[in-house]
């Protein structure tokens, strides 16, 4: 069940428990109303609902239960911020109250029932907001915000407490933001900013301050959601509803942890058909990390590879730092589509080029060499034995004149330059301030991004703070590495939402004949025996070798002269997981004589380990190709999940694999195995002949089919190795391991 939906499908027995999207009612799914098509094959949703929040951050009317004008007391000074946000957003406000007659000379209420009319948002400034939440679903009122902490963030009383309240909001039609929340959603805004803004997203309050200050430097924000505990209202629902705001340019989070990582997905899919930039801070890389996000929010991590997987996979732009967050969200929201990825470094300095343009390299950043003729045309206004084939070093002083201009001119005139960074590692008044001038005054003229590296400690030079900053088309930046960080995130976005295509549009709706062949192999709770488990991948098409499972030497005999030699001959049985350490494994096995031998030394180990056999596998011997591995395992936030990587032993030695979150497509299958550092093998090193990728390929995708149809059902899925043969000869599975659920 989905944490953050309303209202249930029944359409088929496969689909009986599957709630639909977290939109409001009635529900919709792009302004129609939401079906059965609306759902994967496993009967999850496919489409990310929008909840209404317009009503949330500009209410008609507020009420604000525990109002007080009492000095001394913390809910004076919030009710004191709370009157003065009404009246900019226009909202008129109700204090309720049950011993007040008044606060702040407002009229109060004793109880939500009797307030004057039916209000927009309620905010709860009391200890226990489960019975007044009881009394606003019964009021019809849209939106609470809950401040009160010691729920999920506590331990185990405290999370049953937040279910009570969670469940006291589902169906209701009232949305929920909290509890353990706080002002920000209440902040003021400028006004007098323009341009694409900023939408703000944190769990943590105290996490999002660097952004909303970033005001102060002239970056438009326009809202703030402080999810706190997540109890209703999360951070899949404000990036979808941000996605749709035409205002926002970007989008920037910080999450502890996801409540639902279906519902975040779905949410990421809907900024990546809009075009709209996620960036996030995402906590939980690490052990400790994890553990005090868990304490904070009392939500899921996730595993961090899955998590980290699945935001590239949709396009959402992962950081590590709060300053990252505030300079990569601020050059997204305001740089303009890339006409070119080619990257000029201009600078007063050759040092400071060569320097800059080391480390822009190193991440990925492709700096061209300028052509010959424009070579020439730059050397008109920088002496000729001056370098300007990228970087570009002017020398110092045609900065100073007319040529300054001339040569930024120049460079963003080329047709392979989408963006021009000018690092000044240090103010050297008057050439930096005619230089900082000229920059803003060029980036006015055209539609490339033009960024600026302010390298003083003091930040308080005229030219930074009233130039640069003061203009809202050159991204300035304080550090090299945020600049290049939020370049290369500027680029790669751009890239990947031009060829976005939606995997939930390509999401199979139905099962296919597979699964019904497949479901007879299940056996819930339980491990399957290898060849069971080939059976499996076979009702999915994917290859495995010649073989037959026997029951007596004769027997295995007769089947190593059917399967061909030589052979490989493997214990089978349920449970049994190590048979190679357990000596249950004999390669090579070219006569008869071999085989009656090995038939009767692996039913003797068997016998001493106590281990239960439902046969002896006699197998075809695949020797040349590239073992890989290729798996799905169940992730707590994200469910069924698809690994690729290096097999046989060196996947515990390299650890080198690739995960991706179903549905996915054909790009991301390949974009997986371009990930893997040992990628190489798969193209063929020393005179080996290049591996038939295409077969592989089609094995992820086939193991993603069985993901999507039998998800719930398989705890783990090994295929180890799956060797992939020459081009052209396709990939066999020699092992194979299945965990039911």
């Amino acid at each position: 069940m989905l944490g953050s939906t309303h209202g249930t499908f029944t359409t088929d027995p496969r689909r009986a428990h599957v709630v639909a999207c977290g939109e409001l009612p009635p529900h919709t799914v792009h302004g129609r109303a939401v079906t059965a098509d609306d759902l994967d094959v496993s009967g999850r949703p496919l489409y990310a609902g929008v909840p209404d929040l317009d009503r949330f951050f500009r209410p008609a009317s507020v009420a604000v239960v525990g109002a007080s004008d009492a000095e001394g007391r913390p809910n004076t000074g919030i009710t004191r911020q709370l009157i003065a946000w009404a009246e900019r957003v226009g909202a008129r406000l109700h204090p309720v109250h049950p011993t007040r007659r008044s606060v702040y000379g407002i009229t109060c209420f004793p109880s939500v029932a009797d307030l004057p009319e039916q209000v927009d948002l309620a905010v709860l400034l009391v200890g226990d907001p489960l019975p007044v939440i009881e009394q606003l679903a019964e009021e019809k009122v849209r939106f609470a915000v809950a401040f009160a902490s010691g729920f999920a963030e506590t331990g185990e009383e405290g999370a049953a407490a937040q279910e009570r309240l969670a469940a006291a909001v589902q169906g209701s039609g009232l949305r929920l933001l909290g509890p353990n929340t706080n002002l920000n959603a209440f902040e003021e805004f400028r006004e007098d900013l323009e341009g694409p803004a900023i939408a703000l997203i944190t769990q943590s309050g105290h996490q999002g301050r660097p952004v909303f200050t970033m005001q102060e430097l002239g970056v438009r924000l326009s809202h703030w959601a402080p999810t706190g505990n997540e109890a209703d209202l999360e951070t899949a629902d404000f990036i979808s509803y941000f996605a749709e705001r035409p205002e926002v340019g970007a989008i920037a989070c910080y999450v502890e942890g996801l409540k639902d990582g279906r519902a975040f997905l779905l949410a990421a899919d809907r900024a990546a058909r809009r075009g709209v930039p996620v960036v996030a801070v995402k906590v939980g890389r690490t052990e400790t990390g994890a553990r005090m996000a868990a304490s904070h929010t009392g939500k899921l991590t996730g595993a961090d590879t899955v998590v980290d997987a699945a935001m590239r996979q949709f396009g959402v732009i992962r950081v590590d730092g709060l300053d990252e967050l505030q300079d990569t969200a601020a050059c997204l929201a305001r740089a303009r589509e890339p006409k070119a990825d080619g990257v000029v470094v201009y600078s007063i300095s050759g040092g400071t080029g060569a320097h800059f343009s080391d480390l822009a390299t190193e991440a990925g950043l492709s700096l061209p060499t300028l052509s010959a003729a424009k070579q020439a045309e730059l050397h008109q206004w920088i002496p000729e034995h001056l370098n300007v084939s990228n970087p570009v070093d002017n020398g110092g002083h045609p900065v100073g004149d007319r040529r300054g201009r001339k040569i930024i001119d120049a460079i963003l005139d080329d047709p392979e330059v989408g963006v021009l960074i000018c690092p000044i590692t240090g103010p050297f008044p008057p050439l930096s301030d005619k230089l900082a001038q000229d920059l803003v005054d060029a980036a006015e003229q055209t539609d490339k991004l033009v960024c600026v590296v302010w390298g003083s400690p003091l930040g308080t030079e005229d030219a930074y703070r009233t130039t640069l900053l003061g203009s809202s088309r050159v991204a300035t930046f304080r550090t090299f590495a945020n600049c290049i960080t939020a370049v290369r995130a500027h680029l790669d976005h751009h890239r990947f939402t031009a060829h976005y295509r939606s995997p939930f549009d390509e999401a199979p709706r139905t099962p296919s004949p597979s699964f019904r062949k497949a479901q007879a192999l299940m056996r819930p709770g339980q491990q399957l025996s290898e060849h069971a488990a080939k059976q499996l991948l076979r009702a999915y098409g994917i290859r495995v070798p010649r073989e037959q499972l026997v029951t007596s030497a004769a027997a295995a005999v007769r089947a190593a002269g059917l399967v061909g030699y030589p052979v490989v001959m493997k214990a089978s049985g349920a449970q049994l997981t190590h048979k190679t350490e357990l000596g249950l494994v004999k390669i090579g096995l070219t006569s008869a004589s071999q085989v009656r031998d090995a038939y009767r030394e692996l039913t003797d180990i068997a016998r001493y380990e106590g281990v239960d056999l439902d046969g002896i596998l006699v197998c075809q011997m695949v020797e040349r190709g590239v073992e890989m591995v290729v798996g799905v395992t169940h992730d707590p936030l994200f469910g069924p999940t698809v690994t690729v990587g290096l097999g046989g032993v060196l996947v515990e030695v390299l650890r080198d694999a690739a995960v991706r979150v179903p549905p996915f497509g054909e790009d991301q299958a390949k974009a997986m195995l371009s990930e893997l550092r040992g990628r190489a093998l798969l193209d063929g090193v020393r005179g080996a002949a290049p591996a038939d990728i295409d077969a592989l390929v089609e094995v992820v995708l086939r193991v993603q089919r069985m993901a999507l149809e039998l998800g719930d059902d398989i705890a783990e899925l090994d295929i180890n190795p799956l060797m992939v043969l020459p081009r052209g000869q396709g990939a066999v599975a020699l092992d194979a391991l299945a965990v039911c659920r």
